[in-house]
């Protein structure tokens, strides 16, 4: 497929996915259950953070988490006693415990005592502005506290590692993105839909390959720019739409078979 021709396939796919009916089955259905900004921004963020592994036991674990806050997580953060912090020493899920728990509590109470919303901790002075500089500068802020507990860091990536950083630009892609689906939230002005970087998991990195809009051979936080800029070839306003293409597709092949005989593009497209 050349680019006009995989253009067409893509915005079908994203037309068939980015629907209500992904939202039960996928993470982004934990902050769909609130309303209120604040609640929407934790609630997706814990739901981001958790989200390796089963999307069904991502949503559980988030639940489960969340019930821990009483279901109204802005409020908590801002107004919870130590004695109610007590029930958050046993919870898990896979490298994530209490300890980790227990200081997202307490960054979230700093946080929010200070700013309205989360989105300012994503804005950096870099000029020009990216999401690069803005996902350091995440980093940076959430362990800026002297108490922070080194394991914590494995649960908030940065580019600075080279990570893919693959669930914070899932959030960013909810908080940010907006449009009339319904999936995405456009909760954020400040931030615009052309400077997010596409969500890199195994799923999207499969076929992104496939369709020849990754060359790298590693997987990393290059590879997820290389992507990203080769879906602004295609949608320069929003690149990472096609994130619910080459999602879906993924997962529809995993789960079926092969999506069609002449899924490629060709090495030169891009």
């Amino acid at each position: 497929m050349k680019i006009p021709e995989l253009k067409a396939f893509l915005d079908s796919k994203v037309e068939e996915y980015n629907q209500p009916g992904f939202i039960p089955s996928d993470p982004v259905s934990i902050p769909h259950a609130f309303t209120k900004k604040q609640d929407i921004e934790i609630a997706g963020f814990i739901a981001a953070v958790f989200a390796w592994g089963q999307r069904k036991t991502i949503i559980n674990k988030s639940k489960e988490f969340l019930n821990l806050m009483e279901n109204e997580p802005h409020q908590f953060v801002l107004a919870h006693k130590d004695a109610d912090l007590l029930r958050f020493q046993d919870f898990k899920h896979r490298t994530f415990n209490g300890t980790d728990a227990l200081y997202f509590l307490h960054l979230f109470r700093w946080y929010y005592s200070k700013y309205e919303s989360l989105e300012a901790a994503f804005i950096s002075d870099a000029k020009p502005f990216n999401i690069e500089a803005g996902l350091i500068h995440f980093f940076k802020l959430f362990f800026s506290l002297p108490d922070h507990p080194k394991r914590t860091y494995k649960h908030i990536p940065t580019p600075a590692r080279k990570s893919t950083c693959k669930r914070l630009n899932m959030f960013l892609r909810w908080m940010i993105r907006n449009d009339d689906k319904g999936v995405d939230f456009g909760l954020w002005k400040n931030l615009n839909p052309s400077q997010l970087i596409c969500p890199l998991d195994v799923h999207v990195d499969r076929v992104a390959r496939r369709l020849g809009l990754i060359k790298r051979r590693q997987t990393d936080w290059q590879t997820a720019l290389e992507l990203t800029k080769a879906l602004k070839k295609l949608d320069p306003n929003d690149p990472v739409k096609y994130d619910f293409a080459l999602f879906g597709l993924g997962v529809e092949e995993t789960s079926k078979q092969p999506i069609c005989p002449d899924f490629h593009a060709t090495p030169q497209a891009f």
